[in-house]
C-alpha cells in the first residue's frame, strides 16, 4: 500500500495491542434480577450498546447553507454534540454499569464543515486534529466502522484522521491488495466486566464492515491499493474467528442498508446486505447499521441455520437519533448466554448540545461559517431549484454551462475538439437558492452538495438515448388525463440524485409511456435533426457516474478528460470571475416532461 495506507497499518496494530490488553470498561456491580422464563432465582446481567451512523461531519446543530440553526419539517436536529447529551445522559443513568458507545460510518464528509479541513485546509497539511475526531474523542466512541464516504479525500486524509481518533476504525473487508490482508482492524473483543455476584467479565466482540460499492464510488482513490471483499462473506469469515477467541457476544458495525438491493447493479458485492449478513451467519447477536439513512428502532431477523433472532437497527442520519440495544444475560454451564434483547430510538431533538464538544470544535465551526458565507457574485434574479426535477431550470443549467465550459476548453486542440459537448447535472437538493443580489459561497455549496470531480467521456447518440431512457425511470407512469402532483411525480426508490438532466441536446420524456420507451424525442439543439445513433459527443460528467454510481448505461468508460477538479470549486470560480450570475448567460431550456406529445407544464 502507500505510505499513508502503512501509517494506518501501524495504527491498526498498536490499537489491537491495546485492545488486548485494555482495562475493564465497567467494574461497579451492575443490576441482578430475575431472569423472565430463565428460572427462579436465575441471576442476570444487562449490557447496553449505543449506535450511530451517517453522522456526515455535522458537529453543531447548523445548516452552513443557511447560515443559521438546523430545523426541518419534523423538527429534527443534528449533530454529536446533541448525541453526546443523549450518551452522556444514558451513561450517568448506568452509572457502574456495561455501556458500549459504536458508529457505523460516513463520519468525515456531508458538511462544509467537514470539507474545509478536506479541501480548503487539509489535515493532511496543517496536521490539525479533523473536527470530527475532535467531537468523537470528546463522545468517547469505543469503535467506529468506516463509511464509503471515509474514502472520499484519498487514503492519505483518512490515514491521519484514524491516527487521531482515540478509539479503533473497524473495516474487516478492505483488504490490502498488496498482501492480501485487512488494511485496517478487522474487530475489537472488548472485555466489560458486569460485576456483581462474581461474575466473570464478559467480552464483547465488534466486527466492522464497510460498503464494497467504495471500489466504484470512489474508484481513482483505492484503485490498486485496496479490494473491498463481499460483506456477507466478511462476516462468515471473522465471527467464528472471534467467537473461537473469546468473544461473548458479536455485534456487527455495518455501512450498508438492509434492502438486499445495490444501486450500481450487480457488478460488486451487495451495497445493502444486513438482513442477508443476519439471515445467513450464525453467531451474530445484533446489527447496528447505516448508510441507506433510514430511521428502524427495532427489526429482528431470524438465522436461517440456528433459528436466533438477530437484533438489528438503523439511527438515520446526521445525528437526529441514537439506538440504543438493551441486552440481558445469564451464565450457563460457565457460558454467557444472551437470553433478551431489544432496540429502541432516541430523538436528539430532546436535548441540548453537549458544552464540551461545542468547545471542542468551536473555532473550526467558526472558521468554516466565516468561509462558507465569502460573497462570491450577485445574481441578477433568484433562482431556486425547488421545480428543477420536474422542470427544466436556470439553477441547473448553471451547473452545465460551467461543466461545459470547462471541458471545452480543456479538450481545444485535441482529435476531441470538434465533438459537441454535452453535460450531465442532477436536482441534488430541493431547497437551494441563489438569491438575488449576493450569492455566497453557502449558496452554491447548498446547490452543489457533494464532493464530486469532473471528468468526461465520448458517447454515441444511442449511449445518450439509454442514458436518457434510465434516468426517466426517476418518473412514476401518469396516463394522459391523470392528475399531475409535483410531490408524488417521481418513483420514491429512485432518489433525486440518481434523476439526471443533459444539457447540449433537445429531448422529451413522456411520462404516460412505459419505463424504456419515454424519450420521444430527441434532437440537435434548436433543429428537428433527431440525433444520430452514430453521433459521437464529448459528455462532461461526474466522477460518482462516471465510476458506476446509480448504474447508468454507456458511461463507465475510458475519460478523455479528468483534471481532478471539485465541481463544487470550479461553480465559485466561474461565478467569482463573471461577478453576476444572469440566466442569459446559461439558461438554454432543451428538455420537458410530455404526454402524447401535450407538455405537462
Amino acid at each position: 500500500m502507500t505510505s499513508s495506507s502503512g501509517a494506518s497499518r501501524r495504527q491498526v496494530l498498536a490499537v489491537a495491542a491495546a485492545a488486548a490488553t485494555a482495562p475493564l470498561l465497567a467494574s461497579a456491580p451492575a443490576r441482578a434480577a430475575a431472569a423472565t422464563g430463565n428460572g427462579v432465582g436465575t441471576t442476570t446481567w444487562d449490557l447496553t450498546v449505543l449506535g450511530t451512523s451517517d453522522t456526515h461531519g455535522n458537529v453543531y446543530n447548523w445548516d452552513y447553507y443557511k447560515d443559521g440553526e438546523y430545523d426541518d419539517s419534523q423538527h429534527n436536529d443534528v449533530g454529536v454534540a446533541k448525541l453526546a447529551t443523549l450518551v452522556n445522559q444514558i451513561r450517568a443513568e448506568r452509572k457502574g454499569k456495561a455501556t458500549l458507545v459504536l458508529d457505523a460510518g460516513d463520519t468525515i464528509q456531508g458538511t462544509p464543515l467537514a470539507t474545509y479541513y478536506a479541501k480548503q485546509e487539509p489535515i493532511t497539511v496543517t496536521g490539525e486534529t479533523h473536527p470530527m475526531a475532535n467531537a468523537m474523542n470528546v463522545l468517547n466512541y469505543d469503535a467506529v466502522t468506516l463509511g464509503n464516504h471515509e474514502f472520499n479525500y484519498g487514503l492519505p486524509l483518512l490515514a491521519q484522521w484514524i491516527s487521531q481518533l482515540g478509539f479503533p476504525a473497524l473495516a474487516a473487508n478492505a483488504i490490502n491488495e498488496a498482501t492480501g490482508k485487512p488494511a485496517y482492524l478487522p474487530y475489537v473483543i472488548k472485555p466489560v466486566n458486569l460485576g456483581g455476584h462474581g461474575a466473570p467479565a464478559l467480552n464483547v466482540g465488534i466486527l466492522g464492515l464497510t460498503n464494497p460499492g467504495v471500489a466504484i464510488w470512489d474508484k481513482g482513490n483505492v484503485e490498486g491499493k485496496l479490494v473491498f471483499e463481499d460483506m456477507i462473506a466478511t462476516a462468515a469469515k471473522w465471527v467464528p474467528i472471534m467467537r473461537d477467541r473469546g468473544a461473548d457476544v458479536v455485534i456487527i458495525s455495518a455501512h450498508g442498508g438492509d434492502s438486499g438491493t445495490s444501486s450500481y447493479g450487480p457488478e460488486l458485492p451487495n451495497e445493502n446486505p444486513v438482513a442477508l449478513i443476519a439471515q445467513q451467519v450464525p453467531g451474530i447477536d445484533a446489527i447496528l447499521f447505516g448508510h441507506a439513512h433510514n430511521e428502524i428502532p427495532e427489526r429482528f431477523v431470524t438465522n436461517t441455520k440456528t433459528g436466533e433472532r438477530v437484533l438489528t437497527s438503523e439511527p438515520s442520519r446526521w445525528g437526529q437519533r441514537l439506538t440504543r440495544m438493551d441486552f440481558t444475560l445469564t451464565r450457563e454451564k460457565g457460558r454467557w448466554k444472551v437470553v433478551d434483547k431489544h432496540a429502541t430510538m432516541l430523538n436528539t431533538n430532546t436535548v441540548v448540545e453537549d458544552p464540551a464538544v461545542l468547545a471542542a470544535v468551536r473555532g473550526q465551526h467558526t472558521k468554516t461559517v466565516d468561509y462558507v458565507n465569502q460573497v462570491v457574485a450577485r445574481s441578477t434574479v433568484e433562482l431556486s431549484a425547488a421545480e428543477s426535477r420536474y422542470k427544466d431550470t436556470p439553477i441547473l443549467d448553471f451547473i452545465n454551462k460551467v461543466q461545459t465550459d470547462v471541458v471545452a476548453a480543456a479538450l481545444a486542440g485535441t482529435a476531441y475538439a470538434n465533438l459537441p459537448v454535452l453535460s450531465i447535472a442532477a436536482p441534488f437538493s430541493r431547497t437551494a437558492v441563489f438569491p438575488a443580489g449576493d450569492v455566497r459561497i453557502r449558496d452554491v455549496a447548498g446547490l452543489y452538495v457533494y464532493d464530486n470531480t469532473l471528468e468526461a467521456v465520448v458517447m454515441t447518440g444511442a449511449e445518450v438515448k439509454a442514458y436518457l431512457e434510465y434516468s426517466a425511470k426517476y418518473f412514476r407512469t401518469l396516463a394522459v388525463g391523470a392528475a399531475v402532483n409535483p410531490a408524488t411525480i417521481s418513483d420514491s426508490s429512485v432518489p433525486d440524485y440518481n434523476y439526471d438532466t443533459l444539457s447540449g441536446v433537445d429531448y422529451d420524456i413522456d411520462i404516460s409511456k412505459p419505463v424504456g420507451q419515454r424519450i420521444t424525442r430527441l434532437v440537435m439543439p434548436g433543429t428537428d435533426t433527431p440525433v444520430a445513433a452514430d453521433a459521437q459527443f464529448v459528455v462532461a460528467v461526474n466522477n460518482y457516474r462516471r465510476s458506476g454510481g446509480g448504474n447508468f448505461p454507456g458511461v463507465v468508460k475510458t475519460q478523455v478528460y479528468n483534471e481532478q477538479q471539485e465541481i463544487r470549486q470550479l461553480l465559485i470560480e466561474w461565478a467569482q470571475a463573471k461577478g453576476a450570475i444572469n440566466p442569459a448567460d446559461f439558461f438554454v431550456p432543451n428538455w420537458k416532461l410530455v404526454r402524447e406529445g401535450v407538455p405537462v407544464f
